[in-house]
């Protein structure tokens, strides 16, 4: 299911690896409420136009910035700069879930540039 906005973008949506909630959003700042499920994982990708915040809230996260990994505990937090390589995985048995706080000039859906997917949506 995706519910939208006014301008057409998604407020929530579900994925194959889970979810997401836009919680807030503004002229250059975007608050996001990502699920993701156990053994699964978001893109391998890189933003032009955009930095994040990451503060994982419930689960561990195995975090992948520029190819190197490390694990990341609920209450810790990641900082992920424009044009830097990234992915979340859910290397746990229960539920992950973070906020995702996006900043930028431009925060739209089409500013991933995907260098890997484990659903055929790369480059």
């Amino acid at each position: 299911m995706v519910l939208v906005s006014d301008d057409n973008s998604p407020i929530y949506d579900e994925r194959p690896w889970g979810s997401f909630t836009v919680l807030d959003e503004g002229t250059g700042f975007k608050v996001k409420r990502i699920e993701v499920h156990p053994g699964k994982r978001l893109s391998y990708q890189k933003h032009a136009q955009r930095s994040e915040h990451w503060f994982i809230v419930a689960g561990t996260a195995k975090v992948t910035l520029n190819g190197d990994d490390r694990i990341v505990s609920a209450g810790e937090a990641v900082d992920i700069a424009v044009g830097t390589a990234h992915r979340v995985e859910n290397p746990g048995s229960d539920q992950l879930v973070f906020i995702e706080v996006q900043q930028g000039p431009y925060l739209g859906e089409d500013d991933i540039v995907r260098l890997e997917d484990d659903f055929g949506r790369a480059a």
